[in-house]
Parts: structure tokens; sequence; C-alpha cells
């Protein structure tokens, strides 16, 4: 895990390597301070007042000394920032561009919100323990050994109360890590659950506020925010016995060294300690109380902190389970598609196939349809077409070679999916479509809009092309979204066109000229439409009918009218009742 985490300082190796040197610097400087402030104590207490020269000589040297503590405290401040928030910006990169080059499969193992949480909350975590391993717990063990010794110079005897209580904090902090340790790791999976259901809820707000479910809702975050303040409630008053326990400790050992060195000091007359010693023993215990303070919050950071980086590291080592061959081809010939003996499931250990024996054979430019009930994988095929799973066994080709044997952006960019669920970008209209082709004139923008009977609507828009999408396409209707994300798909001149029930929002009349306009337009590209409205497919020339992930009937409309009972009975079901709009 450390050496996964290390791989993300990379340039700011620098920064990281000086900052512990100038904090060891300001330690060294910050320790001498009290050492030279009991030699001028001693000389003002000897009635040396007339001597102004020894007066001056220690007042130049602590404030030589206090410049160059304050500079080099300075000088690591801004490196450990640099490198702190370097490393975060690393890891982030990281993290980002690894779960970019992740397979459906891959995302399917992790939530988006856990994805998110990783991304946010656990690469904080992780930059403040970075921050503090490499400026406080450098800092902290070298002041209290750096005073300790300091102490142990000016008086072995008091110094030894300071030593005394290092064992018994010892034990203290362990027990404290112990117990707040399996909280932390707890914590942070409640938190996933809570940004799920921040993510679910803000995602689905209209859904929520149209069944009046608003109560049920705050109910179930107020239960997995609870959880999550419970949690750390516990944790926090575990933590918490830290400042305690080490006042309890040192403020013990101050008053005994106070006690017997004012006796040491009166029982000697001054000869074996002086008051300029015992204030510095007392200035001494003051750095090796604030010493151990900043090394409990070390520890508390680091415990919080570990659980966040095995959660990080989980996802930087996590590999795709689609990688491209050693050798690919970089060339999709046609967009002719043959399935052989072709079965795949979700997971290899899931009993059930989710498609079973699938034999499939579509030439380039033909106009595919299908139909299935709910649940019969017409989606999960689809998917398997631009490898966004890899399937399970036997098959699948694409322009006559495996697609296991393609270049993954070659193949995916010559498939364009408009799936089920649409997604729109914030951004103007223009940039929402270039995603297709980032190098779209305006004109070839307009046209694939026609295509997709999208360009009237937009241009009825003020600002036209240039009219502003919210996050999620919040500002424009269901039908507009779905008919945007097809002129988006059109702009990449596909081989191959996948619309997933992409116009099931969409009137029959405007769903038929988007069917007759890619048909004229597009007589190369292979057509695949997945749809519930027979009217939407029954022009294909050839007709799948899935159910329970296995061919059924494949043929034309007026022949599965004939050998299918499934297909004949949706469309005189959907023909007797009038056409449905329903999703899959």
């Amino acid at each position: 895990m450390i050496k996964q985490l290390m791989g993300c300082v990379r340039e700011y190796k620098r920064a990281s390597i000086l900052t512990p040197i100038y904090v060891s610097v300001e330690v060294i400087l910050e320790c001498f301070i009290p050492f030279i402030t009991a030699k001028l104590i001693n000389a003002l207490q000897n009635a040396q007042t007339t001597d102004m020269g020894m007066i001056v000589k220690y007042g130049l040297i602590l404030l030589v000394l206090a410049s160059f503590s304050l500079l080099f405290g300075v000088l690591s401040g801004n490196a450990c920032a640099t490198a702190s928030c370097g490393f975060a910006k690393n890891l982030r990169h990281d993290l980002y561009y690894k779960i970019q080059d992740f397979s459906f499969t891959n995302i399917d193992r992790f939530s988006t919100a856990s994805l998110v949480t990783r991304l946010t909350t656990d690469v904080m975590n992780v930059q403040m323990a970075y921050m503090m391993l490499i400026r406080v717990a450098v800092r902290s063990p070298f002041m209290l050994v750096f005073a300790l010794s300091m102490a142990f110079a000016l008086s072995p005897k008091m110094a030894l109360i300071y030593l005394s209580i290092v064992p018994f904090l010892g034990l203290a902090f362990f027990l404290i890590i112990k117990f707040a340790m399996p909280l932390f790791h707890r914590v942070f999976k409640k938190y996933d659950k809570l940004n799920s259901s921040v993510q679910e809820n803000i995602k689905g707000m209209r859904v929520v506020k149209s069944f009046v479910r608003e109560d049920y809702e705050q109910d179930k975050f107020a239960a997995a925010s609870n959880e999550v303040c419970k949690d750390f409630t516990r944790a926090e008053k575990i933590v918490a016995l830290n400042g305690p326990v080490m006042q309890l400790a040192i403020y013990t050992a101050m008053i005994l060294v106070s006690f017997l060195g004012a006796r040491l000091i009166i029982g000697s007359g001054g000869s074996e300690m002086a008051v300029g010693e015992l204030s510095s023993m007392l200035t001494y215990g003051m750095q090796m109380l604030m010493s151990l303070m900043m090394l409990s919050m070390i520890f508390v950071m680091l415990t919080l902190a570990q659980a966040s980086a095995n959660r990080i590291t989980e996802v930087l080592q996590e590999e795709s389970t689609i990688q491209n061959p050693d050798q690919p081809v970089y060339q999709v010939a046609d967009g002719s598609i043959d399935c052989e003996n072709m079965s795949y499931k979700y997971h290899p250990d899931a009993e059930k196939y989710a498609l079973k024996d699938i034999n499939l054979h579509i030439k380039s430019g033909e106009t595919i349809g299908i139909i299935g009930g709910t649940g019969s994988s017409k989606s999960t095929f689809v998917s398997l077409i631009p490898r966004l799973y890899d399937v399970t066994e036997g098959s699948m080709k694409v322009g006559g070679k495996d697609v296991r044997d393609y270049d993954t952006t070659v193949l995916r960019d010559a498939v364009s999916v408009v799936l089920q669920k649409n997604v729109l970008f914030s951004g103007t209209i223009a940039e929402n479509l270039r995603w297709g082709d980032p190098n779209a004139t305006d004109e070839e923008i307009r046209r694939v809009c026609r295509l997709a009977q999208a360009d009237e609507f937009v241009q009825s828009f003020p600002e036209g092309y240039d009219t502003y999408i919210e996050q999620g396409g919040t500002n424009v209707s269901g039908g507009q979204k779905q008919r945007l994300c097809i002129a988006r798909a059109l702009l990449k001149k596909p081989k191959i066109l996948i619309l997933d029930d992409s116009t099931s929002a969409v009137d029959t009349h405007t769903d038929a000229l988007i069917r007759k306009a890619l048909s004229e337009e597009l007589p190369e590209t292979t057509k695949i439409i997945i749809a519930q409205r027979i009217s939407s497919v029954q022009d294909a020339d050839r007709i799948i009918v899935l159910d329970d992930g296995q061919i059924s009937a494949v043929g034309t409309h007026e022949e599965l009218l004939k050998t299918s009972d499934i297909y004949s009975e949706v469309y005189y079901s959907q023909n007797k009742g009038g056409e449905t709009d329903g999703n899959e």
C-alpha cells in the first residue's frame, strides 16, 4: 500500500525531502533557545547586570536563533504545502484515470457513491496524513528527543522524571488506537451509503416530489447520517482521551520538576541547579508536552488515513477486466456482426447466464430490430458489441474479427451507442454534440440534428446551439434529450449504430421520421434498434426476438407474425390497446 501511494509523489520528491530537513534545523534552533535563556537568567541573577556586554551577547544570540528558527519554519511550511497538495493532486489524477480505464464489470464492483468518496474524503484524509508525516511526524519526535537530551544536559536527575512518563504514554496510545481503528474502518463504509442516498435523492428529485416522498427520503438520509455520526462520536470519544492523558502525565512531571528543582536550588545554594536551569527545564517540559500532543494527533490522523489509504489502494490496484491485446487490430473493416456460440454471465460464479448460446450473423448495413420482455438481456447483448463487457464463452466478432482482438478505442470509435439512460453534460448543446466529433463544423452539427429530428426544437431556443444544458440535461425534455443523444452518436460516423430503446420518449411520427432518415442517409451503417414498440422495428431487415437471454425467433415482421407467438402477442396487444411507450 505504501509503495503504491508513494508512487504518486513523483515530481514533488524534492519538496518532500526538503520539508523534514527544514523542520529538523528549526527544532534544533528552538531547543537551543531555552538553553541560552538559562544562561541569561543566571547572569542576571548573579548581579552581572552592570556587564551589559554579556546581556547584549546573549540577547543577540537569542535574536539570531529565533530569526533562523522562524525562517526554517516558513521554509518547511511552504515545502510541506507544495509536497502534500501536489501528492493529493497526483493521487486524484491516478484514481480518476484508473477509473476511466475500468470496464463495466469493474464499475459494477464499486458503487458510484463509493468512488466519489474515495476521490474526495479519502484523498483528503491521506493528504492530511502525508502532510503530518513529512512535517509534524518529523518535528514532534525530533523535538521530544532533542528537548529531552537538552534537559539531561542541564540536569540528569530532573530529566529522568520526564523520561519515566514515556512508557505510560506509549501504553495509552496503543490502547486508544486499538479501540478506535475498527470504528474508523466501519465509518467509511457507512459514508458510502450516505453518499449513495444523497446521490440517488438528487438525481431522482422530480420523482420524489411527484410522489410526495420527501419525508421518506429525509428519514432515510437521517438514518444513514445518524449511523455515521454515531460511529464517529464513539471513535472521537476514544480519541479525545489523548489530550487529558498526556496533559495529566506532563503536568504531573512538571510539578515534580518544579518541587524537586526548588528544593535542589535551595538545598545546594544554586551550586547543583540555578534558577535559569529550572526555568529552562520547565520550558523543555512544555516543548515535550506539545510534541506529545502533536504525536497523538498524528496517531489519530494515521489511524483515520489508514482506512482511507486501503480504500484508495483498492481502486489503484484494481485491474480492468478488459485489456488491449499485445498486438491489437487498429482498423474495423465494416459493420458486420457475428456471434458464434456466444454466452455471457455477469460474474464467473453466477449460476445463470444472462445470454446463452447466441448464434447470429448480421451483414454490414443491415437494420436489425430487437424485441423482448423486461430482463431478456437486450441491453446486455448490445453492450458486448463495443466490448463494454467481455463474452464469457464463444465469440463476438465485428468486421470479421473478434472484438477482443481490437484496440478498444478503435472498436468503440466504430460503434455509436445511444443507451437507455441518456446523459447530457453541463455545457452548450454544440459542446455536447461535439462529444461525437470534437472537430465537427457547425454545418455537420446541424446536419446530424436534422437526421435526429432535433434541429427544429434547437433552433426554437433563443440561443440555438449555444443554449446551455444543465447538468444531466434537466432543462430539456426526455424526448429532446434522446434526439440530441442520437445526433451526438451520428456525429461519430459509426460503422455500427445502436439505439437502445432511445426513441421511447418521442411520438410515433417523430420516431418514424428518425428511422427513415437513418435508413436513407446511413445505408452502409449497421443499425441495431432495441424497442418496446413493434412500430419502431417492423420495417427492419430482420427482427430478433429475445426471451430469457436466448434467441426465440429471427425474421421479418411478416414472418414473425406467423412463426413467433411472443412477437405476435406483443404486436396484437399493442394494436388493440394502442401503442405503449414503456421502457425496458
